[in-house]
């Protein structure tokens, strides 16, 4: 079975691969905040799931509409979408140091809940034969440090380009005091959240691991 991951995290991909899937990846290309605005009035679970759900749509069109021979192969696409709600509100990537910094001066000593959309296709054909979609929640509890070691971290680069501008698997971890929840939810996809949409689209993950020694 083709499984496609409808994503350009490399955490993403990490987190699959690690868990014995080599998925195949396709970036949707999706308009992020074309998606959002066109929501009404969303609670944030609806804002992330909206944007996996799009992504996922958008590659599943490009597969269907392909000419590569493989169209009457069995596939999944998994989409994805992460945000960080502070005190209510969803924050995604800050892209600028500026914003980082920013972010980082709410967050430090407290909490914040990271929600990750997923959404889940199976293709048969030109066609959508199922999908399931949910969100998971996890609390993540920040540290706060000293402004130099801050400054360092924004300095790297890698807090500009996720969600809530930090990462529980880089450098990011440092300054991460734990988790309520799923961890790999944080990381960007959630493992057993995943697993339970598979089942409702009539798949086994463990028919999806890679066979051993490959």
């Amino acid at each position: 079975m083709r499984f496609v991951l409808a994503s350009a995290s490399p955490a993403r991909l990490s987190v699959l691969r690690a868990a014995g899937i080599d998925p195949e990846v396709i970036v949707s290309g999706v308009d992020e905040d074309a998606v959002t605005a066109s929501l009404s009035d969303p609670e944030p679970a609806d804002v992330v799931t909206a944007l996996a759900s799009a992504k996922a749509h958008a590659v599943a069109e490009t597969l269907t509409g392909s000419t590569d021979g493989d169209t009457d192969q069995d596939t999944l696409v998994v989409g994805c979408d992460s945000m960080l709600s502070i005190g209510g509100s969803l924050v995604g990537k800050p892209h600028t140091p500026e914003v980082a910094r920013k972010r980082w001066a709410e967050m430090a000593g407290g909490t914040g809940e990271l929600l990750t959309g997923h959404a889940v296709l199976r293709l048969s054909g030109d066609a959508v034969t199922a999908e399931a979609s949910d969100t998971r929640t996890t609390v993540v509890r920040f540290a706060t440090p000293p402004q130099h070691e801050l400054d360092a971290y924004v300095a790297t680069g890698e807090p500009l380009h996720v969600a809530g501008s930090f990462t529980l698997d880089g450098l990011g971890g440092w300054f991460v005091e734990g988790v309520d929840g799923d961890p790999s939810s944080v990381i960007g996809i959630s493992l057993p959240l995943t697993r339970e949409l598979l089942g409702r689209v009539g798949v086994s993950v463990v028919d999806l691991w890679r066979t051993t020694g490959e």
